[in-house]
């Protein structure tokens, strides 16, 4: 018997980045997006916790192996 297990974790990761003095809100905002999007937080990207959300399982009906006489 076959059978797909699915696990559903939901994963925070944490990353502890410098920014430039002086920025306000919006443009602090800005920056760590930006820096995201560019893959400038990827390196700096640790796991910091995960929490299980769901587990489900499927069976999967194996078809018999039919051969011609």
């Amino acid at each position: 018997m076959k059978v797909i297990v699915t696990v559903v974790e939901k994963i925070t990761s944490e990353a502890h980045i410098d920014i430039p003095d002086g920025l306000n809100q919006s443009a602090i905002k800005q920056h760590i997006v930006d820096r995201y999007n560019t893959g400038g937080m990827q390196a700096e990207m640790n796991i910091f916790q995960v929490d299980f959300e769901s587990i489900s399982a499927r069976i999967v009906q194996e078809q018999p192996d039919v051969k011609s006489a």
